[in-house]
């Protein structure tokens, strides 16, 4: 039935905001996508429509080829699933971390450039000047702080980065699961994002050709300066859909 109001679950992921876990937790993508499941589980929840962004696309996909979960549609906001829509740039230090094997010398690169607070705020600030009086800058130190400063939560940061590599690998069957379910795709996307370039949202289609692609004059963190353009776009693709 066509609602016009919607209710929000938005759990943490172990290593970000306020989510607590073993101290023998072990930082992958596979074992943050176990947790998720066993969130969905305890809430009796099997089939929901899912909003995805960055870190939130991986983990979304994996429960979904695993059955863990049923969508009745996907809103990716700057989530990949695709090779093309890698920032070269940006990802260059990772992709270095990948091909080294995790090397000291590689984790030292990336701890101190992509995860230093310049580089973090570099991912909010990619929106458009004009709309720079939107971004609270709460946002990208909050972020630091809480998720990023101090040698445990960078080694966390280090060990996702590098096992982001296993995301890729399973990049075939997300992309095998939007051809088979044609579940209804909304690839909502700030377009000067450094880390997911435009490339990654129009490859969608290439799976789902009834993908529905808008780009914003944005950054990779859209919602902090395009929030409501956002919710009007996504409130219209759902209830396109009837949901």
């Amino acid at each position: 039935m066509l609602s016009d109001s919607y209710h929000v679950l938005s759990p943490d992921f172990p290593g970000f905001g306020l989510t607590k876990v073993d101290s023998d937790f072990t930082y992958s993508f596979a074992n943050i996508t176990k947790v998720i499941a066993a969130w969905l589980v305890a809430l009796s929840i099997s089939k929901t429509a899912v909003y995805v962004h960055d870190y939130g696309a991986p983990v979304g996909f994996r429960l979904a080829i695993s059955n863990a979960i049923e969508y009745s549609a996907i809103i990716t906001q700057n989530g990949n699933a695709y090779e093309a829509g890698f920032g070269q740039d940006h990802w260059a230090p990772l992709f270095n971390l990948w091909n080294t094997a995790n090397s000291d010398q590689a984790r030292k690169v990336v701890a101190d450039n992509v995860l230093s607070l310049k580089g973090i705020r570099s991912q909010y600030n990619s929106t458009p000047l004009k709309d720079s009086d939107l971004l609270n800058p709460e946002a990208w130190t909050f972020n630091y702080l809480q998720n990023i400063q101090g040698d445990a939560n960078t080694e966390r940061q280090l060990d996702l980065f590098y096992d982001y590599r296993t995301n890729v690998e399973l990049y075939p069957q997300f992309q095998k699961y939007f051809r088979d379910s044609q579940v209804p795709i909304l690839a909502v996307w700030g377009k000067n994002d450094p880390s997911f370039t435009p490339a990654g949202a129009s490859a969608f289609k290439r799976d789902s050709p009834g993908a529905i692609v808008e780009f914003l004059d944005a950054g990779h963190f859209a919602i902090e300066g395009k929030r409501w353009e956002i919710a009007r776009i996504s409130r219209a693709f759902l209830s396109s859909i009837g949901w």
